[in-house]
């Protein structure tokens, strides 16, 4: 089953986040993972939204999105990042759109 991460993110340091772009890209693409949003402008339009940034990203399985997380590329991409944005990330397996159904 796909997994995905969804991150919330506001830059505090251009620089530090343009160097931690493609470190972070690199490591998403060599675990299996791909961008399917990354916007700079998300629209609000229920409750409070404090992040200027959206990012989803969808892996092949929970496994693939732990290993990225973990590996030693991606480390060093938060090292960079470190103290130089805020973020908020979470992990979420997702189902497949055919057959889905609603709990009764």
């Amino acid at each position: 089953m796909s997994a995905y991460v969804i991150v919330n993110v506001e830059v505090l340091d251009e620089e530090a986040g343009w160097a931690y772009a493609p470190i972070a890209q690199k490591s998403i693409l060599g675990h299996g993972g791909r961008y399917l949003v990354a916007g700079p402008t998300p629209e609000p339009v229920e409750g409070t939204w404090d992040s200027p940034r959206l990012i989803v990203l969808e892996f092949p399985d929970m496994g693939r999105v732990r290993q990225w997380y973990d590996s030693p590329e991606y480390r060093q991409a938060r090292q960079i990042r470190e103290g130089k944005a805020r973020v908020q990330m979470l992990f979420v397996e997702g189902s497949p759109p055919e057959g889905f159904t609603l709990p009764a």
